[in-house]
């Protein structure tokens, strides 16, 4: 039976469970409340999809096309959306959770309350993201394009933003002792003024400066 078909006749939402979407264009379905369970949706399209308070447990979407879908109050966890894109979409009171997002694409998402918690992100596009006064844990930022972020008042524990690109990026009043901030460039430094760091990591940012510490 076709997914409109199975929507057309539902009652109420709709669980999946270990379905295979590799492929498939579901567009601008309304799937709001829609359970995803160990589901495959490799290079699947969900453009403009009505998502908000969907779940998705263990689901494998590298590639897929998330852009301008409505996931206010969706649940991820445990997915593997690596290379995915979420232009545009509406990602308010979203979360996720262990999740690998490696290479996705955030640019211009609407994140108000938007959280990530152990989640890999290494190369991840998060532009102009506020994480203002946010705890973070369990983050791989290695790579990744914060430029333009606001970090400020957060606490990091167990990140790393190893290698990032930090232009813009805000850190006034972020506790960042429990992140990897190797590889800063010079030229970022001065954005961690106001920033808590530890005693190693001011020696890695002063050989970064080219300075000795005695």
């Amino acid at each position: 039976m076709r997914i409109t078909e199975l929507l057309a006749q539902a009652a109420g939402p709709l669980v999946f469970d270990g379905c295979d979407f590799n492929g498939a264009d579901l567009s601008r379905l309304d799937l709001q409340d829609a359970q995803f369970r160990n589901c495959s949706l490799v290079e699947t399209s969900l453009y403009a999809a009505k998502l908000s308070r969907s779940s998705w447990h263990r689901c494998r979407g590298g590639q897929s096309d998330f852009e301008s879908a409505d996931a206010v109050d969706a649940r991820f966890e445990g997915c593997d959306f690596n290379n995915t894109t979420w232009r545009r979409a509406k990602l308010a009171s979203a979360t996720f959770r262990e999740c690998k997002l490696t290479g996705a694409s955030f640019e211009e998402v609407a994140h108000l309350a938007l959280s990530f918690a152990d989640s890999r992100m290494v190369g991840a596009d998060l532009r102009r993201l506020s994480f203002y006064k946010t705890r973070l844990v369990g983050l791989d930022f290695q790579d990744a394009d914060l430029s333009g972020c606001d970090f400020r008042e957060a606490v990091f524990e167990q990140c790393s933003i190893r290698n990032a690109h930090l232009k813009d990026t805000r850190f006034h009043g972020a506790d960042l002792r429990g992140a990897d901030i190797s590889g800063v460039k010079l030229g970022n430094a001065a954005m961690f003024k106001g920033a808590i760091i530890s005693a190693r990591q001011a020696a890695e940012l002063m050989l970064e400066l080219g300075l000795l510490v005695g």
